[in-house]
């Protein structure tokens, strides 16, 4: 019996997939659970497993192409005696050519070339099985050199490093044929630069949030803005960042335990009605290094003490920018908060995600002249926060009740977060 392999839906906004790379080459046996190719969603890189025992007869998608979801992107073959079976099935199959990823001049170098296996930021990049296969056989990741995309560790080369080296043919990966004139050869990208004056395809990731941002904004929503106090915030924030705590993590804490007073806000719009969660998961918005951003989520946030949760916000941070997070880690929100005063942005209306009820824009703290009630004027720290509501769901007191609350807690209760 000849079996496919089919693009798979990592993600609940994922419509197509981009193929990282084959774990298993044609003709190697594969079992049933094992990690057959590693597929690039929208939000993170995912190992694939077979459904079936057999044999990986034909790759019909390689590495470095796309697929949408659904698609048949390679065959199993039950049997040996079915191989060539397969291959014959695989060139009169009527599939739709899969879309190569377009390389711009300024692409880093063809995969084929090793690079340096880190990043930027210092952390190692490495497929989930590489990873698992290092363990296994002690091999320090450190010490490899990676032959995937962008430098990306492989289980193949880790296999190199103990002299394993299957002897299955691995697939050629042929780099896309310039259709202009000859020019120069490429240089590696300048950290921040900008390729002016030509069009770069989007990454899958961007794909994934015009495709979101489209969605959301035909959902009926409202805005309610609100001023906040912050110094009592800021000095708890002093008190507490040499152990490790982040104004993340104290933001996210204090919007979760007010959401917990406002279940409606917390819900979101459904078919058949209200959707009330069980769970207060707080995602918050990442910038990726590469274009678009992702929502890390901290799930049960307002049951978590604050120094447990700034360390599972360092580690979802860390995870995402290097496409690790599992899918509930970053597809779980029921509520999100999006941070730009880092950036001095004053106030911002934030787009609503989709099959979320609210999300919080959160602007600058500066310090600001006022008047207190005995009509004096001083000096306090203040933030605008501005909430995007589904009106379907929230109307303007519940939003406007909330928001009071979260400044009420920000200015007069902040010690509470820290029991």
């Amino acid at each position: 019996m000849i079996r496919d392999i089919f693009m798979p839906a990592l993600s609940s906004t994922m419509t197509e997939g981009k193929i990282v790379s084959w774990v298993k080459s044609p003709g190697e046996k594969v079992s049933k659970g094992e990690t057959v190719l590693v597929v690039e969603s929208d939000k993170a890189d995912m190992d694939v497993e077979s459904f079936y025992d057999g044999y990986l007869a034909v790759i019909l998608v390689e590495a470095g192409q796309e697929a949408p979801v659904g698609e048949a992107i390679a065959y199993i073959a039950e049997t040996e005696a079915e191989i060539e079976l397969a291959k014959a099935q695989g060139k009169t199959a009527a599939v739709a050519p899969s879309k190569p990823v377009e390389t711009p001049e300024i692409a880093p170098p063809p995969v084929s070339i090793p690079v340096a296996a880190v990043k930027d930021n210092g952390r190692l990049v490495a497929s989930p099985r590489a990873k698992k296969l290092a363990k296994e056989l002690k091999v320090d990741l450190k010490t490899l050199v990676g032959s995937g995309p962008h430098g990306r560790i492989t289980a193949e080369d880790v296999e190199k490093s103990t002299g394993k080296v299957s002897t299955a043919p691995a697939p050629v990966i042929t780099p896309p044929q310039p259709v202009s004139v000859p020019v120069a050869a490429p240089k590696a990208p300048i950290p921040g630069s900008a390729p002016v004056g030509r069009t770069v395809p989007l990454t899958t990731l961007q794909k994934a949030v015009v495709q979101n941002m489209s969605v959301s904004l035909q959902v009926p929503t409202f805005q309610v803005g609100y001023t906040i106090t912050t110094d009592p915030l800021d000095q708890l924030y002093q008190q507490l960042k040499s152990k490790g705590v982040t104004m993340t993590a104290l933001l996210a804490k204090a919007v979760a335990n007010t959401l917990a007073k406002h279940p409606i806000v917390n819900a979101c719009y459904s078919d058949a009605g209200i959707q009330y969660h069980g769970a207060i998961n707080v995602a918050v918005a990442v910038a990726m290094p590469d274009g678009g951003l992702i929502t890390p989520v901290l799930r049960s946030a307002n049951q978590m003490d604050i120094y447990s949760l700034s360390r599972s916000w360092k580690d979802l941070v860390d995870r995402a920018r290097s496409k690790q997070l599992q899918p509930e880690e970053y597809n779980s929100g029921t509520f999100t908060i999006s941070n730009l005063g880092m950036f001095g942005v004053d106030r911002f209306t934030a787009i609503l995600p989709p099959n979320q009820g609210a999300i919080l824009a959160v602007g600058a703290s500066r310090p600001q002249i006022v008047v207190n009630k005995d009509g004096l004027f001083g000096v306090q720290k203040q933030m605008t926060v501005n909430l995007t509501s589904d009106h379907r769901v929230i109307y303007g007191a519940d939003a406007a009740s909330f928001l009071q609350d979260l400044a009420k807690l920000i200015e007069t209760e902040v010690q509470s977060l820290t029991m």
